[in-house]
């Protein structure tokens, strides 16, 4: 593949952004390439070379590159009346009125413009409502870019993750290992009239995909409705993919007292948001003490393509369709390595998957979860799978990025830029794209 154009343009990013990017993720090695246009499933970059796409923007593009029509024709007509107003418009009502009617722990909604925002918020808004200062995260969990939780370490030794963040903010944010219920009783037994709420994804999906293990989320409800403290669930990546419209929470049968969403509610646009009851969410201004605003909140624009998107998936059986192709995948990739590489794990779940070139394997695969690792201890490989964001850093990740993407994408195949990010179906992908991905795979690895 030729890829002279997308050098040239690198070569002048580095002039004026810093790195050459505007997000770190997309630094890719040696240089990244520059996308052109979308199509469908896949993507051309600025040298025309054309790769089926499985980075789907990094989750937000459930229906693919090309809109359907109704909601090419909603974002057009919401971008011709005007770009914005900074006044409330019916759209947005619409699309809140959407997401409370699909997810049943929220009843009110407060949009923001990105996940980031969305947990921030969220942090904010779990603090003011229960006047506690700490929160739990997830060691290995990713809320975006905020303070509160570029956190690493242990709950006994925590620093910031990033310069850049006060101390300060890690003496009030605890990580504790994703799915160690022992770990969290013994954060709540020594915190749990300071902790305001534990935040975690129902999956970790931007540590290589990992799936809770049978109770954890249901101890996290019962240690959070024990000691007054909230359990947020971090849904920027799972809301509207995972368990369909009634989202991760609604497939685990666990309810949050509060949700943020981003990424699918907008259809590709910036769009986030805070759900949860009214008791709660009623607390932000102006009908309570917390305050949280944004210019561009509730952007019509965004707002149009979040609620078309949402409407097209549930009308035309999309979840379906990305689902059936998810786990036609998954099971390709658990045959395919089973012969070639058993010692790497499949992870994923519905339209979300990724291979962690795990190290070790179990002497025996028979009964082995057949469609991503579903944490079943009856699993041969249950014992060797991921089951935190540690376990996912263990992993040969600069084989996977250095080796294997590439390899991937010199046949045409666009995985995420490591091996840490999640990894998605949309509705544009065929079951020929599916075959045409499990001969790459086979060649690549």
């Amino acid at each position: 593949m030729n890829h002279e154009r997308s050098r040239a343009l690198y070569d002048r990013a580095l002039d004026a952004m810093p790195g050459g990017v505007s997000s770190p993720v997309r630094a890719t090695r040696p240089y990244p390439f520059f996308v052109e246009r979308g199509d469908g499933a896949h993507v051309v970059d600025a040298d025309g070379n054309r790769y089926l796409d499985y980075a789907m923007g990094y989750g937000p593009l459930l229906l693919g590159h090309d809109m359907p029509e109704p909601v090419r024709a909603a974002v057009q007509s919401a971008a011709s009346e005007g770009p914005m107003y900074g006044a409330p418009t019916e759209i947005e009502v619409e699309l809140a009125e959407f997401i409370a009617r699909h997810v049943p722990s929220v009843e009110m909604v407060r949009f923001v413009n990105s996940g980031t925002e969305a947990t921030v918020s969220a942090v904010r808004l779990a603090r003011g409502h229960t006047g506690r200062d700490k929160i739990v995260i997830m060691q290995g969990g990713y809320h975006g870019a905020q303070e509160s939780t570029l956190v690493e370490g242990s709950p006994g030794a925590r620093n910031p993750s990033t310069k850049g963040v006060p101390a300060s903010f890690a003496e009030h944010t605890i990580p504790v290992p994703f799915n160690d219920p022992d770990a969290i009783q013994e954060v709540f037994a020594v915190h749990g009239e300071e902790i305001a709420a534990v935040l975690t994804e129902p999956i970790l999906a931007n540590r290589g995909i990992v799936m809770p293990i049978e109770g954890y989320h249901e101890t996290l409800r019962e240690l959070c409705d024990e000691h007054g403290a909230l359990l947020v669930f971090d849904e920027v990546i799972t809301g509207f993919r995972v368990g369909g419209l009634g989202c991760a929470q609604g497939k685990f049968g666990v309810t949050p007292d509060l949700t943020t969403f981003a990424k699918v509610i907008g259809g590709g646009f910036p769009v986030g948001a805070v759900g949860g009851p009214a008791e709660i969410v009623e607390s932000f201004a102006p009908t309570g003490e917390v305050f949280q605003a944004g210019t561009f909140s509730g952007h019509p624009v965004g707002m149009a393509a979040g609620l078309e998107t949402l409407k097209f998936a549930a009308e035309n059986d999309v979840y379906e369709h990305v689902n059936r192709l998810g786990e036609q995948l998954r099971a390709g990739l658990t045959d395919l390595l089973a012969d070639r590489a058993p010692a790497y794990t499949v992870v994923g779940t519905d339209s979300v998957f990724k291979t962690v070139f795990t190290r070790k394997s179990p002497p025996e695969l028979d009964g082995q979860c057949r469609t991503g690792c579903a944490q079943r201890p009856d699993c041969p490989r249950f014992e060797h799978c991921p089951k935190t964001g540690e376990d996912v850093s263990r992993a040969a990740t600069e084989r996977w990025e250095r080796l294997f993407r590439p390899a991937m994408k010199d046949r045409g195949v666009l995985l995420t830029a490591n091996q840490f990010e999640a990894q998605f179906v949309s509705d544009a992908h065929t079951q020929a794209d599916v075959e045409a991905t499990l001969d790459a795979y086979a060649d690549a690895l």
